[in-house]
């Protein structure tokens, strides 16, 4: 079931368009990741669905009816460019930015400290905001993005900033609110978060969706036929089985067997493939190579300029 839906939307700037006819579908309860390179209008699409703007044409719908002024009380929103201000109290400017969704004041408070204890803020509620860190500030925005437990949380470029330690800090809570029900709508320029946390993506460039749906369907619709063949037994032999239909990319001795990438030509399969191989050697593992996302993100994206060129 989709809980958040974008059908043929347009965003115009000017002489520039934003957003051409672009059209989403998040599923209820996933990580849906929303790619592309410097410029494409993934921000201009999550500003969109904020209600921070309007499009020019198109449609949104939000658990089954169109997208109302209300719904933003369901939707958490941490922008790529952050904004504290600077000479309020860490824990007061907290309670504020509650309050604005919708909270009281006594449920801000209990659950931010809770939030602070977890994120080691508590030492800082009294502090200014401008004697955090940048890192600290990353993490008090992220703390009053999720406190209301909304339906939806879109996070643009939410690792910015972190050091290794609190990214997993981050990711870790991502997955959590996750298998709590929540969904989380993020823009990344890292391909490796977008493999570890996301369920689908949408890439899109110049304004344009290139790509949706599930990663490991996308990954697969990219196969590039190349298997990691691991065996015991006489390298010459392979090399002798495997005809013109098959390619040895690579072979490395690992301890007692060899590790050898062989990419399968042509109209033959993996199961041709194992056949030539199970005479000659044994098999200690076979795994085909799917292509990871950072490799589909440069060759969709230089496809669709070539489109445009």
């Amino acid at each position: 079931m989709e809980i958040f839906k974008a059908v043929n939307v347009v965003k115009r700037f000017a002489n520039h368009l934003a957003l051409d006819k672009v059209s989403i579908s998040v599923p209820k309860g996933s990580v849906y990741g929303l790619l592309g390179p410097n410029g494409a209008g993934k921000t201009t699409l999550l500003r969109i669905i904020n209600q921070i703007t309007a499009p020019d044409d198109g449609e949104l719908f939000f658990n089954g009816h169109k997208l109302l002024p209300e719904n933003i009380f369901n939707i958490g929103y941490l922008p790529e460019e952050r904004g504290l201000y600077k000479k309020m109290k860490v824990g007061e400017h907290a309670i504020y930015l509650a309050q604005l969704k919708g909270m009281s004041k006594n449920e801000a408070v209990k659950k931010l400290r809770y939030w602070f204890e977890k994120f080691d803020l508590l030492l800082w509620w009294n502090r200014n905001v401008e004697e955090l860190s940048k890192g600290m500030q990353q993490k008090l925005q992220f703390i009053v993005t999720i406190l209301h437990q909304p339906d939806i949380l879109i996070f643009d470029e939410p690792f910015s900033g972190f050091d290794p330690i609190n990214v997993d800090l981050i990711k870790n809570e991502i997955i959590t609110l996750k298998e709590g029900g929540t969904t989380i709508i993020f823009s990344t320029h890292n391909m490796g978060s977008v493999e570890e946390l996301c369920d689908h993506i949408t890439l899109i460039d110049q304004g344009t969706k290139l790509v949706e749906g599930n990663i490991n369907d996308i990954r697969k619709q990219f196969r590039s036929n190349i298997f990691q063949v691991s065996f015991r037994g006489d390298t010459n032999k392979i090399r002798k089985a495997l005809n013109h239909h098959f390619e040895i990319l690579s072979a490395v001795k690992q301890d007692d067997h060899e590790l050898t990438r062989i990419k399968v030509l042509d109209e033959s399969s993996a199961n041709q493939l194992l056949a030539a191989l199970i005479p000659e050697v044994t098999i200690v593992s076979f795994n085909e190579e799917l292509p990871g996302m950072h490799d589909i993100f440069i060759n969709i994206v230089r496809k669709g300029k070539k489109r445009t060129e």
